[in-house]
C-alpha cells in the first residue's frame, strides 16, 4: 500500500498516537539542531566523499570504496535541502543525470524494519515521527543506512551504484532532489577489471544474426565438421516449392552458406539409388564427410564432392534415431524401442536390445552408456554399452506432452532431455540436478566444450489460436556447470515447430552458432558479441600543478569497443566528453582549477556501453607554504595550515574566507586561529581536525568547533536516553514508497 499524500499511513490495529509522534519529533529536531553535519554517527569515516546537487544541496557519505558486499553501515549527511518536499536516502542503481535512480536497495519498505534507506520530510509533515525523520535547520539531516552489494533487483557488481537522495513518492518525477555519490564494494574497486555496464552488465554475451542461408531446402539436421570445417545439412523438400526436389545432404560453406556439394541419391530397399532426404546426421567421418540416416531405414555415408551416398537398407521398422557405434565401422540405431549396433558396410546387427519403450537416445562413449528416453512412459533408461543391458531407469517428470530431444554433454556426461517447455538435466549417474524452463518448446541442445556453454533451441508451437504462441522461437545459452544464463536470450522470429524441429550446430569456442528453421526453410548464422569489459582502469591521482597526468583504461569486447574519456567538475553529478580524447591513454598537464575533477573512460560497441569507475584528480600548488593558509591561518606543515600549497582541503581555503575551517587531514589546528570568524566554526564531515579562534583542535571529528563540547553520535545518545526511560524516535511503521 502506498501512502496517500497528506494522509499518514497506519497499520491494522495500530492507530496513530499524536502525542508520541510530536514528542519524538521534538526530540529528534533538538538532536538534529544540536548536532552539526560533521558530527560522527559511525566510527568508520575513512573515505568520506561529498557531492553538490542541482539546487546547491550538499550530500556527504562516510565511506564509498571497499565496502563489505555482505553488508556495511555508512553515515549519510546533507545540508541545503528544500524544506518543502520529502526525500529518500538510499543505495540505488545510478542511471545518470536527469534519470531516476532505480532500482534501490530495500525497495519500498512497508514495515519500517529495514535500515536500507531513510525517509526525511519537512518539519511538520504528516509522515514525520513514526514513519519519517524531519529535516534539521537549513535542510540538514544526519542518518545511518545499511547497504549491501546485491538485493531487491539490484546487483552492484553488474551496474553502477550510488548512495543517492531523491524526491519521495509524492514527487517521484522531481529530479531537483537527485544527488549521487558513487560507491563500490570489495571486489569492484576503482582500477579493477570489469567496469560499470550502463545498459547491460560489463562483458555481457549475446548472439547476433549475421546471415541467413536458404540454399539447403528444408533443413532437418546440422553438423559442423571438426576437421574440414564444412557445414553438413540434412534436408527435405519445402512444401511450397513442390516443383523442385530439394532433398539430400548438403555441404555448405559456413561463412556464406553457398552449397559446395549436394548428395541427392542413396541406396533404397533394393540397393538401387534413389532420391532421398537426409533426416538425421549420426556423426563425422575422419577428415571429412558424415554418416547419416535417410528415410525410412537407410544408413548412408558421404562427403563433399560425392555424387551419391554409399549405404545399406535395414530390415524392420523405421529408424527413429542414430549415433556413432562403439567401433569405427558401426552405428547405433533405434527403430522405435529396439536399440541395435549395426555394421555400416553390411547392415548386419551385431547386437540388439528391446527396451520397455521409447524412440530416441544419446550415446556417451566416454562413460560407456546410452541414455534412452521413453517419453510416453516418463522414463529414462541407462544402457551399458559393454553388456548392452539396461542398468538403471529414472523418472522423466512432465513427459505427458511434447517430446523434444535427448543429448549428452560430452565434458560432464550430464544428460539433457527436452520435454515440452522444459529441459531436464541429469548428472552422469542419473541424478536430477536442474530443470530449465522456457517459454517455448525445447527442441535441440548443443554443447561447446571449449567455452563451457550449453545452447538450447526453443521453438514456438506455431498455433496462433493458442495465446501462448507468438510464432517466435528462442535461443538460450547456459553455463554448463551451474546452469546460469551465459548470454542474453535471442528471439528467433518465425521459428515454429509445425513443419519440423529446429537443430543446432556450434563452432568450437562458441563464436558462431547455426540454427535451423524448417518452417521457413532457412539456417541462421549467429555470431557472438560481447559488451565492453574493462581490463585496465585508472586509479585516483594526486599531482602538483604543472605536472603531466596520464590516465590509462583498456577494455575488450566484440566488436572491438571504442573509447571516449569524460570529466565531471561537480562530483559526478554531470559528465561531459573531452574533445579528441579517444585513445586508451589520456594525457594532460594538471592545473590547480582541476583539483577534485573526476575522470572516467567510456567504452562502446554494438552490444553496450561500459564505464570505468570514476577516479578523482587531486591537484596541489607547485610550491607549498604560506599560500595555503590565506586568511584562514598562517599554516605550516605541522600545525594545521596547508602543507602542500593549500587547495582548500588542508588548512584555510584558497579563497581566504576560512569557510573550510581547520585541516581535514587531522593535523593539529592550533595555528588555524588567525582565520576569520567564518573559519572558526568550520568542521569536516566524518573526521579530521576542526580549527577555531581558540586554536583548539581535535582529530576525532567529535567536537563542536565553536564551543568545544564533545558530540556523541545520534545512535549513542538515543541509546543513553532510552536507557533513562525516554523514547527518542519510534519508526516501527516507516515506509519508503517509490524507491523501486
Amino acid at each position: 500500500m502506498t501512502p496517500t499524500p497528506g494522509t499518514p499511513p497506519t497499520g491494522p490495529g495500530r492507530p496513530r498516537r499524536p502525542g508520541r509522534r510530536l514528542g519524538a519529533a521534538a526530540v529528534a529536531a533538538l538532536l538534529l539542531a544540536a548536532v552539526p553535519a560533521g558530527a560522527a554517527v559511525s566510527a568508520d569515516a575513512a573515505t568520506p566523499k561529498s557531492a553538490t546537487g542541482p539546487q546547491g544541496q550538499k550530500l556527504t557519505v562516510s565511506a564509498t570504496t571497499g565496502l563489505d558486499p555482505a553488508g556495511a553501515k555508512i553515515r549519510v549527511t546533507g545540508e541545503g535541502y528544500g524544506t518543502t518536499s520529502g526525500i529518500y536516502v538510499a543505495l540505488c542503481k545510478d542511471n545518470g543525470a536527469n534519470r531516476v535512480p532505480s532500482p534501490c536497495l530495500g525497495g519500498a519498505d512497508m514495515s519500517g524494519g529495514s535500515k536500507n534507506s531513510q525517509w526525511i520530510v519537512p518539519k511538520g509533515d504528516p509522515y514525520e515521527g513514526e514513519l519519517a525523520l524531519p529535516f534539521g535547520p537549513g535542510g540538514t539531516f544526519d542518518v545511518e543506512i545499511e547497504i549491501r552489494s546485491e538485493g531487491d533487483g539490484l546487483d552492484c557488481a553488474d551496474v553502477p551504484c550510488s548512495v543517492v537522495t531523491r524526491a519521495d513518492h509524492r514527487a517521484s518525477g522531481d529530479r531537483t532532489q537527485d544527488v549521487r555519490i558513487p560507491v563500490t564494494f570489495a571486489g569492484r574497486e576503482p582500477g579493477e577489471p570489469g567496469g560499470e555496464g550502463v545498459d547491460v552488465p560489463a562483458g555481457t554475451v549475446s548472439y547476433k544474426p549475421v546471415a541467413v542461408f536458404t540454399s539447403a531446402g528444408k533443413p532437418l539436421d546440422l553438423l559442423l565438421h571438426p576437421d574440414s570445417k564444412k557445414l553438413y545439412v540434412g534436408a527435405d523438400n519445402i512444401p511450397d516449392t513442390a516443383d523442385t526436389d530439394e532433398r539430400g545432404l548438403y555441404v555448405l560453406n559456413p561463412e556464406d552458406g553457398k552449397a559446395e556439394s549436394r548428395i541427392t541419391d542413396a541406396p533404397g530397399s533394393t540397393g538401387a539409388l534413389r532420391a532421398s532426404a537426409a533426416a538425421r546426421i549420426s556423426g563425422p567421418l575422419p577428415g571429412d564427410g558424415v554418416v547419416y540416416n535417410y528415410p525410412l531405414r537407410g544408413v548412408g555415408s558421404a562427403k563433399a564432392g560425392d555424387t551419391a551416398a554409399t549405404g545399406v537398407w535395414l530390415a524392420g521398422s523405421t529408424i527413429t534415431d542414430i549415433a556413432p557405434g562403439t567401433a569405427p565401422g558401426t552405428v547405433l540405431v533405434a527403430q522405435g524401442a529396439k536399440l541395435s549396433e549395426i555394421e555400416r558396410a553390411t547392415g548386419t546387427a551385431t547386437r540388439s536390445l528391446t527396451l520397455p519403450g521409447g524412440t530416441q537416445f544419446a550415446a556417451d562413449h566416454a562413460r560407456g552408456a546410452v541414455w534412452f528416453s521413453d517419453f510416453a512412459a516418463g522414463k529414462l533408461h541407462r544402457v551399458d554399452l559393454a553388456s548392452f543391458a539396461v542398468t538403471a531407469s529414472f523418472d522423466l517428470p512432465g513427459t505427458d506432452s511434447i517430446a523434444g530431444f535427448t543429448e549428452v554433454d560430452p565434458a560432464s556426461g550430464a544428460v539433457w532431455v527436452g520435454v515440452n517447455r522444459s529441459v531436464l538435466v541429469f548428472d552422469a549417474t542419473g541424478k536430477p540436478v536442474k530443470t530449465l524452463v522456457g517459454k517455448d518448446l525445447a527442441r535441440d541442445a548443443a554443447f561447446d566444450a571449449a567455452g563451457g556453454r550449453a545452447f538450447v533451441a526453443w521453438q514456438d508451437g506455431g498455433d496462433l489460436s493458442d495465446p501462448a504462441n507468438d510464432n517466435n522461437g528462442t535461443l538460450t545459452v547456459y553455463d554448463r556447470t551451474d546452469f546460469t544464463p551465459a548470454a542474453k536470450d535471442l528471439s528467433l522470429p518465425g521459428n515454429q515447430t509445425q513443419l519440423g524441429a529446429a537443430s543446432l550446430a556450434v563452432e568450437p569456442g562458441g563464436a558462431t552458432v547455426f540454427v535451423t528453421s524448417p518452417a521457413e526453410g532457412k539456417i541462421t548464422r549467429l555470431t557472438r558479441q560481447v559488451s565492453p569489459l574493462v581490463t585496465q582502469a585508472p586509479a585516483d591521482r594526486s599531482v602538483r600543478a604543472g605536472e603531466e597526468v596520464a590516465l590509462t583504461a583498456r577494455a575488450e569486447g566484440t566488436p572491438e569497443p571504442s573509447v571516449r574519456w569524460q570529466v565531471s567538475t561537480d562530483g559526478s553529478q554531470t559528465w561531459r566528453e573531452l574533445d579528441g580524447a579517444t585513445e586508451p591513454v589520456l594525457t594532460f598537464t594538471a592545473k590547480s582549477a582541476q583539483d577534485g575533477y573526476r575522470y572516467r573512460a567510456e567504452f562502446r560497441n554494438d552490444v553496450g556501453t561500459t564505464r570505468t569507475a570514476p577516479v578523482t584528480l587531486t591537484v596541489t600548488e607547485a610550491t607549498g607554504g604560506d599560500t595555503g593558509g590565506g586568511n584562514g591561518g598562517s599554516g605550516d606543515t605541522t600545525t594545521g595550515g596547508a602543507a602542500t600549497g593549500g587547495d582548500g582541503s588542508t588548512g584555510g581555503d584558497s579563497d581566504g574566507d576560512g569557510s573550510d575551517g581547520g585541516a581535514s587531514t587531522g593535523a593539529s589546528g592550533s595555528s588555524g586561529g588567525s582565520g576569520s570568524s567564518a573559519g572558526s566554526t568550520g568542521s569536516t564531515v566524518g573526521g579530521g581536525s576542526v580549527g577555531g579562534n581558540t586554536g583548539a583542535g581535535t582529530t576525532s571529528g567529535g567536537s563542536l568547533a565553536a564551543t568545544g563540547i564533545t558530540v556523541i553520535s545520534v545512535t549513542l545518545l538515543a541509546a543513553a536516553l532510552l536507557g533513562g526511560g525516554l523514547l527518542i524516535h519510534r519508526r516501527a511503521r516507516r515506509r519508503t514508497s517509490g524507491l523501486a
